[in-house]
């Protein structure tokens, strides 16, 4: 079973990399190749979108090759759409290569729920789901804090993202031999991945708090760095504001969860969060210098808070480990579909307005509307089955 949470942990590590470690870039990026802030703002709108799209897909893949095959397949996708950036100076390339880690990501992020449920007894689940939470929150903050001084050291944003492969390479070596020991394929008496949970108003009540705390999320991953440079910070140093921002979401991802093992009411842990969330943007946006650390800390340990536990909901409302797939691959379908346009609707607002103040207005906003789902989100909610 610990071998299996091993193996989590280094798939995990992979699952925001190919996203986080762009946003200290993206004014290089914008600049060598011509990009405005909505093209721009697309590299990470790209991976969100494919989540969502091929999320329901995942399910199906694992029917046939089985599901811990399928992940190895998304580890191998990721470590090819990483591997390639380091000819990202060629934009059909650079969007090419993050189209194939957003596949990946969908398929491995929609898997796992699925993979925890199935080999893990329930009262262990919250504290596998926040250590593979933890290596993603890892992974971001890592990659946020050395993205330019790898450049730097490199001597180009191409070989900084290309970089990267080498932990997706790690994702794949580790979880190969796992492969090798399931069962490869489909039996006779294993649920088919029927349909996706679309009458359900459980599904829809988790999918809705998903969409609106995936949108709050991408956005500020995306537009941090970025808010900082035009107050006047250097790249590196922004970039080390995000790793903060991310690195705060690898103490509450982490806890959030183990929490949850303790909690029968999870609404006592998502409405924390979600005002967590909400005090860090109305930070950003009202006095931004007054206190960046700050306001970067308490974001982030609102957004790692609230997404481990989306994650703990994906488990706790499902019946089988299949139905948790379906409610799964529901849930990201809509919420990623939704929140892919976070980024690139935020960069028209920078277009538009010429600054990004308007932009934690409007996260700020969106985490009341996460509380007020929240509040529906009752421990006697009808499963999914």
């Amino acid at each position: 079973m610990w071998v299996m949470a091993v193996a989590l942990v280094a798939v995990a590590a992979n699952l925001r990399i190919a996203i986080t470690s762009v946003p200290p870039l993206l004014d290089a990026i914008s600049g060598d190749l011509g990009l405005s802030h909505a093209a721009a703002g697309a590299l990470t709108t790209l991976p969100v979108l494919c989540m969502g799209v091929f999320a329901p897909v995942a399910s199906r893949i694992a029917h046939h090759t089985g599901a811990a095959a399928a992940v190895l397949l998304a580890v191998v996708s990721i470590l090819a759409g990483t591997l390639s950036r380091f000819a990202g100076g060629h934009v059909v390339v650079l969007y090419a290569g993050t189209f194939l880690c957003g596949v990946g990501i969908a398929v491995a992020g929609t898997l796992l729920p699925r993979l925890v449920k199935t080999y893990f007894p329930p009262e262990r689940t919250g504290l596998v789901t926040g250590l593979y939470m933890l290596a993603m929150m890892g992974g971001a903050a890592a990659s946020s804090a050395i993205a330019v001084p790898l450049a730097d050291r490199l001597g180009s944003w191409q070989a900084s993202l290309g970089s990267w492969s080498v932990v997706a390479l790690v994702g794949a070596i580790a979880w190969a031999p796992f492969t090798v020991r399931a069962n490869p394929h489909h039996t006779p008496g294993e649920e088919g991945p029927g349909r996706l949970p679309w009458r359900h108003p459980t599904a829809w009540l988790v999918a809705g708090y998903l969409a609106l705390q995936s949108w709050c999320f991408y956005s500020a991953v995306t537009w941090l760095a970025p808010t900082y440079v035009e107050h006047g910070w250097s790249r590196a140093s922004a970039g080390y504001l995000a790793a903060a921002f991310s690195g705060a979401q690898i103490v509450s991802g982490l806890l959030g969860p183990v929490l949850s093992d303790r909690t029968h009411d999870m609404r006592r842990l998502l409405l924390p969060a979600a005002a967590l969330g909400v005090a860090g943007s109305v930070g950003i946006w009202l006095a931004p210098l007054a206190a960046p650390w700050v306001w970067a800390v308490v974001t982030g340990l609102g957004q790692g808070a609230a997404f481990s536990l989306a994650l703990v909901l994906l488990v706790r409302y499902t019946r089988t480990p299949e139905a948790s797939g379906r409610l799964t691959g529901m849930a990201f379908l809509i919420s990623y579909g939704i929140a892919s346009i976070g980024p690139l609707a935020m960069g028209l607002v920078r277009d538009v307005t010429g600054g990004l103040s308007v932009v934690w207005f409007v996260l700020a906003a969106f985490g009341v509307l996460q509380g007020l789902v929240v509040l529906r989100l009752r421990p006697d909610l009808r499963r999914v089955d």
